[in-house]
């Protein structure tokens, strides 16, 4: 018994002519007699029953074909399982993230992207997130996470996954948690370095006319939560960066309804947004 039987079988016990199965099935009518004949050995049963005007299944007939129709079904179903395996995603995507980003956003997105690709290979670098474009444009990843900002390039291309909000940080131990306890001419303020937290705090301390008391500019935020934790001053740092910081519990959060977040999303080359694997990443966020 095989596929090829078994399809024979089954349109025959639909037509019930084996002239019009022969001719549909493209055999000869010999052939799908001699295979209905076989059938009928191997099953120890008649399958149809015949004379010179009609052909009708036996009751050992329906009981094959109930059996045919399901292995033809599953037969079907491997069949485009298979071919679907075999056109599916193949190779390797570079991604770019800082240390933040990998704890807090990346894991859902290769989540989904591991389970609807699973033939593609992740290699995943991280670093400071201020080289995510760099990263991008020399070509040494191939997507990047990271933070649009208005001056972000115009070949390349952003695809938003979460607004982060800023956050002000005070140590615990000055017991502050209303923005109008603070004497910005007194109490010193830890600033960014680099990155898009520093735009975005510049704009605010000028729209709000203030000259902060600048105690240390820092690379990094983890480095201002580090730094506020120690007393060192008040500073401003993404909310995900608090999330994961080992020393949260050592700084209290004052709230600021006014200051911007910013849109942390995946970045490609343009020219490089169709390409297969970078595409199929892409997509997954924008659907």
């Amino acid at each position: 018994m095989d596929i090829r039987s078994l399809q024979l079988f089954n349109h025959l016990a639909t037509s019930l002519h084996f002239g019009d199965t022969a001719d549909a099935m493209y055999v000869s009518p010999s052939t799908l007699s001699r295979v209905i004949q076989r059938l009928e050995d191997e099953c120890g049963c008649v399958l149809f029953k015949r004379d010179n005007r009609k052909v009708a299944l036996t009751h050992g007939g329906h009981k094959l074909l109930d059996f045919s129709t399901q292995v033809l079904s599953d037969w079907q179903a491997l069949q485009q399982e298979l071919k679907n395996d075999s056109q599916a995603l193949q190779g390797e995507i570079r991604l770019y993230c800082s240390v933040t980003a990998s704890q807090s956003h990346l894991p859902a997105v290769l989540q989904r992207f591991r389970q609807r690709y699973p033939g593609v290979d992740i290699h995943l670098v991280t670093g400071d997130p201020g080289l995510a474009i760099d990263k991008v444009k020399q070509q040494q990843c191939d997507v990047a996470i990271a933070i649009l900002a208005p001056d972000f390039p115009t070949d390349m291309f952003f695809s938003s996954l979460d607004k982060i909000p800023l956050r002000l940080i005070a140590p615990k131990e000055w017991r502050l948690s209303h923005i109008d306890q603070l004497d910005w001419r007194k109490h010193r303020v830890i600033l960014p370095e680099s990155g898009p937290s520093r735009r975005v705090v510049h704009h605010w301390f000028a729209e709000h006319g203030i000259r902060p008391n600048v105690y240390a500019t820092v690379a990094g935020n983890e480095a201002i939560v580090s730094m506020v934790a120690l007393g060192c001053g008040v500073g401003f740092v993404p909310q995900v960066v608090l999330d994961h910081s080992s020393l949260a519990a050592n700084v209290s959060t004052i709230p600021v309804n006014d200051i911007e977040p910013y849109d942390i999303g995946l970045c490609c080359l343009q020219k490089r947004r169709q390409e297969p694997l970078i595409n199929a990443l892409l997509q997954l966020e924008l659907s």
